[in-house]
């Protein structure tokens, strides 16, 4: 089982930044887990926005690279996404999730395509 506690989203204008956080918790939670944030407009489906795998290889969606860092100092500590140059576009609801990785011999590290815990989300609007 593992717990995922979202905070931070807000309304603001754009251009602006925003802090999200998650704090992971429960009593299988790991050092072997991936982190990720995603984000859900209703009516489209949950889009992956930025993930941390336990080799700390960051990546990201297309349409938030170069705007959005994803971060997180250790497996237990919080997992932040700093975002910046925010668009209306940007508007969601933020998820945090959760997964336990995989390992490839030649590749290392890498996080499945299904995540299996889900925070309850923050809101972010952001308004021109």
């Amino acid at each position: 089982q593992v717990l995922l506690v979202e905070s931070g989203g807000d309304s603001v204008r754009s251009g602006g930044s925003l802090k999200l956080t998650c704090v992971p918790s429960g009593p299988t939670f790991s050092r072997d887990y991936c982190l990720a944030w995603f984000r859900q407009i209703p009516t489209q489906e949950r889009e992956l926005v930025a993930s941390i795998d336990p080799g700390r290889t960051e990546r990201y969606g297309d349409s938030v690279k170069g705007r959005f860092t994803i971060s997180q100092d250790d497996f237990n500590d919080p997992l932040y996404l700093q975002m910046g140059s925010l668009k209306p576009a940007d508007s969601a609801i933020y998820y945090c999730a959760a997964a336990r990785s995989k390992y490839d011999k030649y590749a290392g590290y890498y996080c499945p395509p299904e995540f299996e815990y889900w925070g309850r989300g923050t809101q972010v609007t952001v308004s021109s």
